[in-house]
């Protein structure tokens, strides 16, 4: 009986264990106390993690602001290349189109001047010429020159024909050259054309006063030219009218 008395004194008075009472708290309650406590931390970090970086002189909404006027700039300058690039074509288009005009130009007042010259030439002449040193003469051969052209085995003839005596009629014949040459050692002659019936009409002397003529013939490769003769033929007759010679060797 002692003993269960002890016991009981033991659990129920003075030297027995103390009891806490705690109010009951659902645990819904716990998880979003918990999850406003974290977001408070999270937020209190961020303040902090943004402050230090201003304190540091790092300013991140200044170096958006930075980059934002950086790519406007690059933008402007983009723009402002191309713009440039295009002034550049153009102007380089229109640079090619000038020096094609001006070369065309100056290759016009080049054969111009060359006509003018030729003009010249048979002006002074004429001016010179005595009209009864011609009387006997029908048919006359006047400035007679040959020259070796651009391409190979080619050259330009040059001369003037030209009708003296009465001029009461035209002259209808042809030109005729006789080309002297060496070639492969051996000596050689060709006639261009052939004949005047079946030459070109470069070559057809239509006129009542004079007539300038000039064009090119060819020789075969390697040859070389000697002396070349133009005879003027007249329609009808296989007699030279009128010729002369030229020495190019």
């Amino acid at each position: 009986m002692s003993k269960l008395l002890k016991q009981f004194r033991q659990r129920f008075g003075i030297s027995a264990p103390k009891m806490t009472v705690q109010t009951h708290v659902a645990w819904y309650w716990r998880w979003l106390g918990m999850l406003v406590f974290l977001s408070l931390a999270l937020a209190l970090a961020a303040w902090m993690y943004d402050a230090g970086r201003r304190f540091a002189g790092f300013d991140r909404s200044e170096l958006q602001n930075e980059f934002a006027r950086l790519r406007e700039s690059m933008g402007r300058l983009e723009s402002e290349a191309a713009r440039l690039r295009s002034i550049a074509n153009a102007s380089e288009s229109r640079l090619k189109i000038e020096q094609t005009a001006q070369a065309q130009l100056a290759s016009q007042v080049k054969t111009l001047e060359d006509e003018n010259n030729r003009l010249k030439e048979d002006l002074a002449f004429f001016e010179n010429l005595v009209p009864s040193e011609r009387r006997g003469e029908k048919v006359s051969i006047h400035r007679f020159k040959v020259e070796r052209d651009v391409l190979p085995g080619e050259f330009r003839y040059r001369l003037l024909v030209l009708q003296g005596g009465r001029l009461d009629r035209e002259f209808h014949g042809s030109l005729q050259l006789v080309v002297e040459m060496q070639q492969e050692g051996r000596d050689a002659t060709i006639i261009i054309p052939e004949s005047a019936e079946t030459g070109s009409t470069a070559f057809k002397l239509n006129f009542k006063y004079f007539r300038r003529v000039e064009g090119t013939f060819r020789v075969p490769a390697g040859a070389k030219v000697r002396t070349v003769q133009a005879r003027i033929l007249e329609n009808g007759s296989s007699e030279a009218r009128a010729s002369q010679n030229i020495n190019l060797s």
